[in-house]
């Protein structure tokens, strides 16, 4: 018997932390503050990607 949860992806997580502070980074150099994109950019992503179903259940 399954047991009916939310898809919880903790490995989505880890990886959209760190793309996501990868490309604030990058945005961050043009805008003039690496540091507040980084963090905006991993927050943002990384919550995504945790929401995003990693396959069969």
């Amino acid at each position: 018997m399954t047991r009916n949860r939310l898809h919880r992806n903790v490995r989505g997580l880890l990886v959209g932390l760190f793309l996501g502070a990868m490309a604030g980074a990058l945005f961050g150099g043009f805008t003039g503050n690496r540091l507040v994109a980084a963090i905006l950019g991993a927050a943002i992503l990384g919550a995504a990607l945790y929401r995003v179903n990693p396959g069969r259940e």
